[in-house]
C-alpha cells in the first residue's frame, strides 16, 4: 500500500455540543455513537438520537468534516435488530462510514448498504495483516483501527502489506492490552463494554470520603483510595491501585493517558491515515482544548515542522502521559 502523508484528526463527539466543539476546533472528522447499547460508550447523559445525528451530520458537512458512527458492540445472540438498525440509519441519516466491530454486522453492512463506507473497531482486535486482509477481502472495510499494541515500527511494516487504511489513537485513556475482549467489567458489574457499551456503569460507582482518603468503589470492590493531593479517578478494574503482599500498587494498568503529539511525523512516515483522539465521555472543552492542540500539530506535520509545543497536562487521565506502546521495545 502506499503510504500517505495526509493525517485525519479524527475527534471525539459524546453529545452535540461536543461535535460542534470538536468540528470548531478543526475535526477532519468524528466519531459518535447512537443512545443505546450499538456502542461502546453507552453512558446516561451521552450519544445522540437518530434527529441528532441528523443535525449534526449536517453541521460536520457544512464546515468540510466526516461523521463515522461507532456500532462497535456485539449483539447478543437471536437479537440483532438494535444493531442492523443502526446501520440503516446510519445509511438513511448520511453518515459517512460506520465503524463495526461485530462480524455479522460487517455482512449486513456490506449486503444491505454497500455504498457505506466499512470501518472496523478497535474492539474487533485485528492487528496482522492476515485479519485485516480477511476483513477487507470478506466484508470490504477501507480502514482498520488498530488497537494499541503495536510500535510505530510495527505500524509501519503492517502498512506496507495491507490494502486498507489504518488509523490509530494519539491521545487519551488507554485501555488493557486486550481491546475487544475485556471481562473485567462483566465480572464485577454484570454489564461490559464489549456487549452492553459499558465498562464500570455509573450506577455501580461509589465515592466514600475516610479519615485516610476518597475511597472509589465499583459495586462491592474497593478499586481505589486516593490520599490528599490525589484526584480519585473513575474507578475502573484495570486502573484499580491493589494491596498485594502489603504493597499498594496499580497491577494491569496505571490511570495515564496516551499522548503522541510529539510522534505524529513517525506515524505519518509510517502510513497512518487517521489520528483518534480517546474521549467521547469528557466534555466539550476537554474536546475544544485536544482537537484544538493537535489541529495545529497535525498542520504543522503537514508542512514537515515539529509540533508547537502544547501543555495537555490538565486534561490527561491522572495528570500524567505516555508514548504507550509506540515506542516499547517490549520483544
Amino acid at each position: 500500500m502506499t503510504r500517505t502523508r495526509t493525517l485525519e484528526l479524527v475527534c471525539p463527539a459524546g453529545t452535540p455540543p461536543a461535535l460542534r466543539a470538536a468540528v470548531d476546533a478543526g475535526a477532519d472528522a468524528v466519531y459518535l455513537g447512537f443512545r443505546d447499547e450499538t456502542n461502546a460508550r453507552n453512558f446516561p447523559g451521552l450519544n445522540f438520537s437518530r434527529d441528532e445525528l441528523g443535525d449534526g451530520v449536517a453541521y460536520a458537512h457544512e464546515y468540510g468534516a466526516r461523521v463515522f458512527l461507532a456500532i462497535n458492540t456485539f449483539p447478543r445472540a437471536g437479537h440483532p435488530e438494535p444493531w442492523r438498525r443502526a446501520i440503516d440509519d446510519a445509511a438513511a441519516l448520511g453518515a459517512d462510514a460506520v465503524i463495526l466491530a461485530d462480524i455479522g454486522m460487517a455482512e449486513y453492512a456490506r449486503d444491505t448498504h454497500p455504498r457505506l463506507r466499512r470501518h472496523l473497531s478497535v474492539q474487533a482486535s485485528a492487528s496482522n495483516a492476515e485479519a485485516i486482509r480477511f476483513y477487507h477481502r470478506e466484508f470490504g472495510v477501507k480502514r482498520v483501527v488498530l488497537p494499541r499494541v503495536l510500535t510505530v515500527g510495527e505500524i509501519a511494516a503492517l502498512n506496507e502489506s495491507i490494502p486498507v487504511e489504518t488509523e490509530v489513537f494519539v491521545f487519551g485513556g488507554l485501555c488493557v492490552m486486550a481491546e475487544g475482549r475485556c471481562a473485567l467489567s462483566s465480572y464485577v458489574t454484570g454489564q461490559s463494554p464489549n456487549t452492553h457499551g459499558v465498562c464500570s456503569p455509573a450506577s455501580h460507582v461509589r465515592y466514600e470520603e475516610r479519615d485516610d482518603g476518597t475511597v472509589c468503589r465499583l459495586g462491592d470492590y474497593t478499586l481505589n483510595v486516593f490520599g490528599e493531593g490525589e484526584a480519585p479517578g473513575y474507578p475502573t478494574l484495570c486502573k484499580g491501585r491493589f494491596d498485594v503482599g502489603g504493597h499498594a500498587a496499580y497491577l494491569f494498568e496505571d490511570p495515564v493517558s496516551l499522548n503522541a503529539i510529539d510522534m505524529l511525523a513517525e506515524l505519518m512516515d509510517a502510513g497512518v491515515t487517521g489520528l483518534k483522539i480517546e474521549g467521547r465521555q469528557r466534555g466539550r472543552a476537554y474536546v475544544s482544548q485536544v482537537v484544538t492542540a493537535f489541529r495545529r500539530a497535525v498542520d504543522a506535520a503537514a508542512r514537515g515542522e515539529a509540533a508547537p509545543a502544547e501543555d495537555l497536562l490538565a486534561v490527561a487521565e491522572g495528570g500524567r502521559q505516555t508514548a504507550g506502546a509506540y515506542r516499547s521495545r517490549w520483544k
